[in-house]
């Protein structure tokens, strides 16, 4: 049995899916499909035609974990996406419950039966910073999201060590791609100006900040499918791929190239048809908890063992949109 944590989110479907066309269907999914303000609309609607062998809501997964019912079971891996990923959640109690405390039931769960864990970390915990190397220095979340998931990332970095089984933190860059409609604000640029693009035939981006001319503040945009096979790769499930053994890193998940927002309205008028661009004042609530620019340095996720190429931006996002 595989686990996937947050299988029917952004993330976690997709890798339920790639996972199925690895010939993976002895899947447990993970989720908690309770509404929320922040959701556009049901993510149930995500794992549409994926095939798995069991689900269970989050709370009882939880509790079956500290009750000791997964004690006989026979579990190849976790790949635990599931947290809270709304960057604007000012609520640090639950925020540290489910992205921390949570994290940490599953990693103690894992090392005891010696299971590969990867795991969803974030390039939030950078926050400000122009410099994207995994190391103390340039780590500054901007909010509790940020701050959550680097609280993890040490806490894995501190039992390392003692570590006798793969446990690889994969800090996601600005992941696009296929099944992130229910997301709502926190859904990928791309979503956003594909609805505008099409609803209105102009794209509206951020006027200058930080220090960046109108439109060219830039990120390291990652397709979804890309994270899914890093993910199958350290867990030992991506075919015809010989994963190194018992892997302890929390690395960069990103191409190592930022594109700007200019460019990836340009990738989108290539699939949808010509548009205008129209530039809107900077949102206060943003000023502070903004990345203007993010390029991962890739190289610590080379030296763990993952070789292989990028997505091109202007080919995932003909990919998204090909379904």
């Amino acid at each position: 049995m595989i686990i996937v944590t947050g299988g029917a989110g952004f993330i976690g479907s997709n890798l339920v899916h790639e996972l199925n066309h690895a010939g993976e269907k002895d899947i447990l999914v993970v989720d908690n499909l309770a509404p929320a303000p922040n959701l556009s609309g049901p993510k149930f609607l995500n794992l549409a035609g994926a095939e798995y062998s069991d689900y269970m809501d989050k709370r009882e997964f939880r509790a079956a974990l500290k009750s000791g019912d997964f004690e006989g079971a026979k579990v190849r891996a976790i790949l635990h996406q599931g947290a809270c990923s709304n960057t604007l959640e000012d609520d640090g109690r639950y925020m540290m419950d489910n992205n921390f405390s949570y994290s940490k039931e599953l990693l103690h769960f894992a090392l005891e039966h010696k299971i590969p864990l990867v795991y969803a970390s974030t390039a939030a915990v950078y926050g400000a910073s122009s410099s994207f190397v995994e190391t103390p220095a340039n780590e500054r979340p901007l909010n509790v999201y940020g701050y959550s998931k680097l609280v993890f990332d040490n806490y894995v970095r501190r039992l390392m060590p003692e570590m006798k089984s793969t446990v690889v933190g994969l800090r996601y860059f600005n992941v696009y791609g296929p099944r992130e409609q229910h997301k709502g604000r926190m859904a990928s640029v791309l979503h956003h100006f594909t609805k505008q693009l099409k609803e209105t035939g102009t794209i509206r981006m951020f006027e200058g900040s930080g220090g960046y001319a109108d439109g060219e503040q830039r990120r390291d945009f990652v397709f979804v499918r890309d994270l899914a096979r890093i993910n199958m790769f350290f867990a030992g499930l991506l075919p015809g791929e010989h994963s190194p053994k018992h892997v302890h890193a929390v690395v960069n998940a990103g191409t190592g190239e930022a594109r700007t927002f200019k460019a990836v309205a340009e990738a989108l008028m290539q699939v949808h048809g010509p548009g205008r661009i129209e530039f809107m004042p900077f949102p206060g609530d943003l000023k502070d908890r903004y990345q203007h620019y993010t390029q991962a340095d890739i190289t610590g996720l080379r030296a763990a063992g993952y070789t292989a190429p990028f997505t091109p931006l202007e080919q995932g996002v003909a990919e998204t949109f090909a379904r």
